[in-house]
């Protein structure tokens, strides 16, 4: 079983910037791929951002040149930096990542999620 601990939402005005982070903790062989994604009010979860464990990185397009996600592997660790805010980056966001359990199971697991909100 994997725990995931979200933190660094908050409100920021349009060209500020936050730092999302995102800790894994619990019971599992390996964090394999870890990712941010988003879902604003009325509208479906998307993708952000996600990055391997060897550190390949995709982004959403919308985000692409503002946002940055890195990794520690030695704490299990995601970070999403978003610089450039706008308002249309409101939304909550949520980390995931892909785990192999003791018993060899792949696993998809989701955090709670961490409410941005950018003010024009």
């Amino acid at each position: 079983q994997v725990q995931l601990v979200e933190s660094g939402g908050g409100l920021v005005q349009a060209g500020g910037s936050l730092r999302l982070s995102c800790a894994a903790s619990g019971s599992f062989l390996s964090i394999n791929a870890m990712g941010w994604y988003r879902q604003a009010p009325g509208k479906q979860r998307d993708l952000v951002a996600t990055i391997t464990r060897s550190g390949s990185t995709n982004y959403a397009d919308s985000v692409k040149g503002r946002f940055t996600i890195s990794r520690d592997n030695a704490k299990n660790t995601v970070y999403l930096e978003m610089n450039s805010l706008k308002p249309e980056d409101t939304a909550v966001y949520y980390c995931k990542t892909v785990a192999v359990s003791r018993a060899s199971y792949v696993m998809n697991y989701w955090g709670k999620g961490t409410l941005v909100t950018v003010s024009s």
